[in-house]
């Protein structure tokens, strides 16, 4: 199971790096040509914007399963340790939740934007709106795969090597 967790982290990474650097190169392809050439890409901004939208979201499991989410120790810190943990169970309940309400909210939502297209590339906004469901099914499963460490010791946002 670790083995697995770990290529599912290192997959989701992947996919991350390679997404920023595409974005990296087309924007930069698109400034050279402006002031190279006086020539511009119609689409690079569109394909950017899109992009960062999706890799928001695509990083959002990653950023969670660090701890680099903003959070408020300070009730779970005075509490006894059985306090902790209990409040850390009813913390994760909520995030399920949460999430679960985001993935079918999303769903809706991208549904709803079927009919419309994007200005430049002309794919249907469909597709740009199914980063939030894709998003938070990723954070589900982040957390799915977190909790029993989140439940025993909670979990500290770290500058050192990620924990995967």
């Amino acid at each position: 199971m670790r083995r697995i967790e770990r290529a599912f982290v290192t997959l989701n990474g992947a996919v991350l790096v390679l997404g920023l650097a595409a974005m990296s190169v087309i924007l930069g392809w698109n400034v050279a040509g402006r002031y190279l050439t006086g020539n511009s890409l119609t689409w690079a901004d569109e394909v950017a914007r899109y992009a960062m939208i999706w890799l928001t979201f695509l990083g959002s499991g990653l950023a969670l399963r660090e701890g680099a989410h903003a959070a408020i120790t300070n009730a779970q810190d005075a509490l006894p340790s059985r306090g902790q943990r209990v409040l850390r169970a009813v913390i994760l309940l909520v995030l399920f939740g949460f999430f679960a309400f985001m993935v079918w909210v999303g769903i809706d939502y991208m549904n709803r934007m079927a009919i419309q297209k994007s200005a430049a590339l002309q794919v249907p906004m469909k597709w740009i709106y199914a980063a939030m469901p894709a998003g938070f099914a990723l954070m589900i499963l982040h957390l799915a795969l977190i909790a029993p460490q989140y439940l025993r010791a909670g979990l500290q946002h770290s500058d050192e090597a990620p924990l995967g």
